[in-house]
């Protein structure tokens, strides 16, 4: 089943990724503040991911996608994820500038993913 979830995985993070930087780019550079940017650019490509993930992903006869169980546990790990997220994102803004931002979001973004991926696995997805 791994062989499965994770490539998939990896095609609905690569989508989340392009959605998620461009509007955080585009926000920040219309002059939003990175955490507000962050913040929505995040939560845009989550309900893209969410769903994607829970129903082509993660599903499986022995597990079907149940929404109602599977949505207050992704709001709990988005939010944690996304708060880490924009406090390392808000530090690199502040010690370095908007640009070492942009350039960080996706490798900041990237490690989040990963844990990501575990924790839908092993929790929010069963």
């Amino acid at each position: 089943m791994l062989r499965r979830q994770a490539p998939l995985y990896v095609v609905v993070g690569l989508a989340q990724l392009v959605l998620d930087a461009g509007l955080f780019v585009a926000l920040t550079a219309f002059g939003a503040p990175v955490a507000v940017a962050n913040v929505a650019s995040r939560a845009s490509a989550a309900l893209m991911g969410f769903a994607l993930n829970g129903r082509y992903t993660f599903q499986s006869p022995a597990h079907p996608w149940r929404v109602a169980r599977s949505l207050p546990r992704f709001v709990a790990i988005w939010c944690a994820l996304t708060a880490l997220g924009t406090v390392a994102l808000s530090a690199v803004e502040e010690h370095g500038s908007l640009g070492l931002a942009w350039v960080a979001k996706p490798m900041i973004d990237a490690l989040l993913a990963a844990a990501g991926f575990v924790v839908s696995r092993r929790w929010i997805y069963r």
